[in-house]
């Protein structure tokens, strides 16, 4: 089994491709085997943290098979049995790599794999009992659902169980849960609870600890606060709505390519809305051209955009070439 290991890990890297899962793991198991039976979990959960951040500067097609193969190694750990501390601390790395997996293949397009993924990242969380992780977990579902098009209810279930798990608690993920929560109003026309979200997501984030390093998906920061605002503007057709993206856009850097683009398509839906029906289509389709593959908040925005667009415009080539830019069918 070491000898095809070896000779699948050589094919591999000479082809320039990611290490099969299961591979790497056969290869080292017998030394790994020897060496201790103990788990190191705190580097497992570096790894997790580490993820977080490679999802903001990865290509989500180079990451989806690096997590899946830590996500094969965590779970021969889980089978193999550990002492009660180890096991509880293997389902927390387990969730938390679940979830950037769910995430990484929401944005790759495969809704149907994200939802399973995700269901399984919520009940190694709460196997785990960690309380801020459960609700991580399913305040980052909620946005993410909030992007796929699942119902206005669903949404709003998921909001509320983060919301009740949290007990008051602040954290990044109840700052998620409430930020799903003015997504959704605010894109099924519910201006009034759109903005009871927002407002309850500025109260959360006002009790957070604050850092500086570079974004990740497990912590929620002020840009992400007031890209959010920025939405929930736009889509409400609120007159503050332009000032809310520059607001936010200055709290981007320019490596933050797909906030910053999602930003642009606010200011191009503005634009439409006030009647800029030219501008806003060639704002939208300049930022579009230059995106190897659209998020899922992007394609959203991209539909939003198409759906404010007067109907003789919606034949124009800008229009025709925004969706085919975006994927987004007619």
């Amino acid at each position: 089994m070491k000898r095809r290991a070896a000779l699948q890990l050589i094919t591999a890297l000479g082809a320039g491709a990611a290490v099969p899962p299961g591979v790497l793991e056969e290869l080292l198991s017998g030394i790994d085997r020897v060496l201790s039976l103990d788990t190191d979990i705190e580097e497992w959960e570096r790894v997790v943290h580490d993820y977080g951040h490679q999802i903001y500067r990865r290509p989500f097609e180079a990451l989806a098979p690096a997590l899946t193969a830590d996500i094969v190694a965590v779970g021969e750990l889980l089978k193999q049995g550990r002492p009660p501390r180890q096991q509880v601390g293997l389902l927390r790395v387990s969730a938390g790599l679940s979830g950037v997996l769910a995430e990484t293949l929401s944005n790759l397009g495969d809704d149907r794999a994200a939802r399973r993924t995700w269901h399984t990242a919520r009940r190694a969380a709460d196997a785990s009992g960690d309380r801020t992780l459960r609700v991580w977990v399913r305040g980052r579902a909620a946005q993410n659902a909030t992007w796929t098009g699942i119902s206005h209810q669903a949404v709003m279930t998921m909001v509320g169980d983060a919301a009740r798990i949290a007990n008051g608690t602040p954290s990044s993920g109840l700052a998620r849960a409430h930020a799903a929560g003015a997504y959704t109003a605010a894109f099924h026309g519910d201006h009034a609870t759109a903005h009871e979200s927002l407002d309850m997501l500025k109260r959360t984030f006002d009790r957070l600890p604050h850092s500086f390093s570079e974004p990740t998906v497990l912590e929620f920061r002020e840009s992400q606060l007031q890209w959010n605002e920025a939405y929930v503007r736009t889509v409400t057709g609120d007159k503050s709505a332009l000032k809310a993206v520059d607001d936010a856009h200055l709290l981007y850097p320019p490596t933050a390519v797909a906030p910053i683009t999602n930003l642009h398509l606010m200011r191009a839906i503005d634009l439409v809305k006030c009647g800029g029906v030219r501008e806003g289509l060639e704002l939208a389709v300049t930022s579009l051209s230059d995106r190897p593959r659209p998020v899922m908040a992007t394609r959203q925005l991209v539909g939003q955009m198409l759906g404010a667009l007067p109907h003789p415009a919606r034949a124009l080539p800008a229009a025709r070439e925004l969706r085919a830019l975006a994927g987004v069918h007619p």
